[in-house]
């Protein structure tokens, strides 16, 4: 255990390495020539955006190549995957920027969101796009000479522009659920989730590995399937942690209540409350008021919600692995498996 855990907190370190490389080469991008103040904007907005939070998708490149592989890793082929990684943190970084700014969030990683700050504001907008823009400049610097170049930015493209499309339905379907809650089904929860974070969550850091391997993703179908599932069970592990997880663990107060969030919460109560139960949750949900979001909360607590995701998220661990043991290879098996027990029963 220890030894993982070394091994762990190296890998972590020297990922953190190929950042620090990373931001001196876009701040020195030949394209653009710049000032003092606006290199050290960049400087800044990147060390606040980019780094901060737990690190696991660019990180799980680097795993996912190496178990594809099946042998340790050159000092190259570490620091290729490890691009590849912060390319997925830098896009992870322009959804959360802009996402705060939407959602009107107060806190994001155990900080204030960057658009918070007095100074910054909505230059938080600008500062999205750069984030967005960087990542072609990185895979370009970096694997312009490789085959297997225009697959990345194709698979880039595709999963930003998929869950660009997410955080639309995301938006819409509460637009239209201020109208009428009973619109917040089942099926609507599962669109959003799979496109809003299962695709850049879970599926882009193994096609970047499996690209990276020399692999051609058509023929990885079912991979991407397995993980578009487990997607869909780490969001619903977010909209539980958002209501009763701790704020101190998670980094943030969650505000899916006051902001009218279609979340597995609310779908599973609309699903199970009687009568009485659903006025309560008209009257109250999607309102700032701290009383109305205790009695959201209260609510909940009454229909046994947290019994109920306990079952769901045994049910689903016990779905996943035999999806993942039905997977014809041993390498791709380990890589679900890995990125399975990163999250089940996760407190943060």
């Amino acid at each position: 255990m220890a030894e993982a855990n070394g091994r762990a907190s190296d890998l972590k370190a020297g990922f953190l390495q190929i950042y620090s490389r990373l931001k001196s080469e876009v701040l020195e991008d030949p394209a653009f020539s710049f000032t003092e103040d606006s290199r050290q904007w960049i400087d800044r907005m990147l060390d606040y955006n980019v780094p901060g939070g737990k690190l696991n998708r660019g990180i799980s490149v680097v795993d996912s190549f190496e178990i594809i592989k099946g042998s340790q890793l050159s000092d190259d082929e570490f620091f290729r995957a490890g691009v590849l990684g912060w390319c997925v943190e830098w896009l992870q970084a322009f959804f959360l920027v802009l996402d705060d700014i939407m959602d009107n969030s107060y806190t994001r990683r155990g900080q204030p969101c960057w658009f918070r700050l007095p100074e910054v504001g909505t230059i938080a907008a600008n500062d999205g796009i750069i984030l967005r823009n960087h990542i072609p400049r990185i895979l370009r610097r970096h694997f312009r000479e490789k085959t297997y170049y225009v697959h990345l930015l194709d698979l880039f493209n595709e999963v930003e522009f998929q869950t660009a499309s997410g955080q639309m339905l995301d938006l819409i379907t509460t637009h239209e659920g201020e109208k009428d809650l009973s619109k917040y089904k089942m099926p609507v929860y599962n669109r959003i989730v799979q496109y809003k974070t299962a695709y850049y969550s879970f599926y882009l850091p193994v096609a970047c590995a499996l690209l990276m391997a020399g692999e051609n993703l058509d023929n990885y179908a079912d991979v991407k399937r397995v993980l578009v599932e487990m997607g869909t069970y780490f969001q619903v592990q977010d909209d539980y942690l958002d209501c009763f997880g701790d704020p101190a663990l998670i980094g943030k107060i969650g505000t899916d209540i006051e902001d009218f969030k279609c979340s597995w919460l609310i779908v599973q109560a609309l699903e199970i409350a009687d009568e009485n139960q659903l006025k309560i949750l008209e009257e109250n949900y999607g309102r700032p008021d701290p009383a109305c979001v205790a009695k959201v909360k209260s609510l909940y607590n009454d229909l046994n919600l947290q019994a109920k995701f306990s079952e769901y998220e045994r049910t689903s661990y016990e779905q996943l692995i035999s999806s993942i043991e039905a997977q014809p290879s041993k390498q791709v098996q380990e890589v679900l498996k890995s990125f399975l027990h990163k999250i089940y029963k996760r407190q943060k």
